[in-house]
C-alpha cells in the first residue's frame, strides 16, 4: 500500500479487504469512472462487482449474512472507493446508514427481515431527513405523520435522497404527535417500504425524476412525495419503543454518515494528490521537470500533509464509534477537516495541471466538480463548527 494515508494496528483480514478492494478501484473503476460520469450513468457493473465482494454487507452482522466488520473498515473501504469515482461510494453510503440504524435500533423482527436482504445489494436502504425548507434545521420539518388505527398515513416531501429511486427501503424521519415537551421528541423513524423506480413505487409514495447536479453524477438523487401513504405501526424503527425516538435515532446514524463523507473527502484527496504528483513528474517546462520547481514541490508537500491530517482525524472518529464512546465533535471535526482540505487538494492537483485540468479528458476536471459536495452533505461546514464548539463548551464548562 502507498505510504500516504496508510493505518496502523489493522487487523490481517482487514489489511486484505483494503487490497482487495483497492485492486478492484484500480482495475474497475478508474479506468471507467470519467465516461460514466460524463454520461451521467449508473455504474451497474461496478456495482454488480461490488455486491460479489460483500460490500453491500460489510458492517452488517454475520448471523445477517453481512461480515460482520467494523466502521473503521467501512470507512477506509469508502476511502479507497471515493478514490476511484466518489459517486460510487454514494451507492453504499445510504444504505449503510440504515443498516446501522437498524441494527442498533431496530426490532428482533425488523433485523431479521430487512438485515439478510441488505447484505446482498437485493434491498437497497435510503435515508430521508431533508426537505425543501430546511435541511440542517431538523427542526423545522413540516412531514407529518398522524396515527390511524394499527397504520400511520404520512404526508410530506422530502428531499436531497441519494439512492432515491433503487432504494427498496428508506428511513424516514416526520413529526408525529408524542405529547413529548420538545419538538425533537415528537419526531418519528419510519421505514418505508417501496418498489425500485421512478414514479408512483407505492401506495401514497412518488419518486419525482432525479435532480440534475453540477457533479455527484451517475448515482440519482431524488425527491420523495408522500400524500396519505398509508404504513403499519410496525415499520416504525423501533416499533413502539421508537415512537419518539426518530431525531435520536437520525442523529446516531449521521455520526456514521459523517465519518463517511469525512472518508469520501480523503479518497477524492488521495487522488488528486496521486494525479498531480504523476503529471508534475511528467510535465516540463524551463527545460526540466515541474516536480523540480521549488513551487510545485511545496504544493505537494502541503497536499501530502492535509490528505495525512484528514486522513487521521477521519479514522479517529470511526474507531471512537467502534469502541462505543461519543463521536460527535470528533466525527464533526473530521468531516470539516477532511472536506475543507479536499477542495483545497483538488484545487492545487488542478492548478498543477494548468490548462489541462480544465479539459474534459483529464481525471482532474470532474474531481473539480466532486470536491464541493462534501462541503455540504450531511451537514455543511458552519453546521459541523457549531456542533464541535457546543461540544467543547459542555466539555470546558468553567465551574461556578
Amino acid at each position: 500500500m502507498p505510504r500516504l494515508a496508510s493505518t496502523e494496528g489493522l487487523t490481517d483480514i482487514q489489511v486484505e479487504i483494503l487490497s482487495t478492494v483497492r485492486s478492484f478501484v484500480d482495475k474497475e473503476i478508474i479506468p471507467y469512472a470519467t465516461d460514466l460520469e460524463h454520461k451521467d450513468e449508473f455504474p451497474e457493473a461496478i456495482v454488480e462487482g461490488m455486491k460479489e465482494m460483500g460490500l453491500f454487507g460489510l458492517m452488517i452482522p454475520e448471523e445477517h449474512g453481512g461480515l460482520g466488520e467494523s466502521l473503521l473498515t467501512y470507512a477506509l473501504v469508502v476511502e479507497q472507493i471515493a478514490r476511484g469515482w466518489m459517486s460510487v461510494s454514494g451507492v453504499i453510503n445510504t444504505h449503510f446508514i440504515v443498516a446501522y440504524m437498524l441494527m442498533h435500533h431496530g426490532t428482533q423482527e425488523q433485523k431479521e427481515r430487512l438485515l439478510p436482504l441488505m447484505a446482498t445489494g437485493e434491498l437497497r436502504g435510503g435515508f430521508s431527513m431533508s426537505e425543501p425548507n430546511c435541511g440542517s434545521d431538523v427542526s423545522a420539518i413540516r412531514s407529518k405523520g398522524v396515527r390511524d388505527g394499527d397504520e400511520y398515513v404520512l404526508d410530506g416531501q422530502k428531499m436531497w435522497l441519494t439512492n432515491g429511486a433503487r432504494a427498496g427501503l428508506i428511513a424516514t424521519l416526520v413529526k408525529t404527535d408524542e405529547g413529548g415537551d420538545s419538538v425533537y421528541k415528537n419526531m418519528t423513524t419510519f421505514l418505508v417500504e417501496k418498489e425500485p423506480g421512478f414514479g408512483q413505487t407505492a401506495q401514497g409514495i412518488t419518486i419525482p425524476g432525479k435532480i440534475e447536479k453540477m457533479g455527484y453524477k451517475g448515482v440519482e438523487t431524488t425527491e420523495m412525495v408522500m400524500d396519505g401513504a398509508r404504513v403499519p405501526a410496525s415499520s416504525i424503527l423501533g416499533g413502539e419503543a421508537g415512537r419518539g425516538r426518530g431525531f435520536y435515532q437520525m442523529m446516531d446514524g449521521v455520526e456514521v454518515g459523517r465519518v463517511n463523507v469525512a472518508a469520501r473527502a480523503c479518497g477524492i484527496s488521495i487522488r488528486a494528490f496521486e494525479l498531480a504528483i504523476a503529471y508534475a513528474q511528467q510535465r516540463a517546462t524551463f527545460g526540466k521537470p515541474i516536480a523540480q520547481h521549488q513551487a510545485i514541490q511545496f504544493k505537494l508537500a502541503e497536499m501530502a500533509t492535509k490528505v495525512e491530517a484528514a486522513h487521521a482525524l477521519m479514522v479517529n472518529a470511526a474507531r471512537l464509534k467502534d469502541a462505543g464512546k461519543r463521536n460527535d465533535v470528533e466525527a464533526g471535526m473530521a468531516k470539516l477537516l477532511a472536506s475543507e482540505y479536499c477542495v483545497e487538494v483538488t484545487q492545487e492537483s488542478f492548478r498543477i495541471h494548468g490548462g489541462y485540468g480544465y479539459s474534459k479528458e483529464y481525471e482532474i476536471e470532474r474531481l473539480m466538480r466532486e470536491a464541493p459536495f462534501l462541503l455540504i452533505g450531511e451537514g455543511t461546514s458552519e453546521i459541523q463548527k457549531t456542533i464541535i464548539s457546543r461540544g467543547l463548551l459542555k466539555d470546558y464548562a468553567v465551574k461556578g
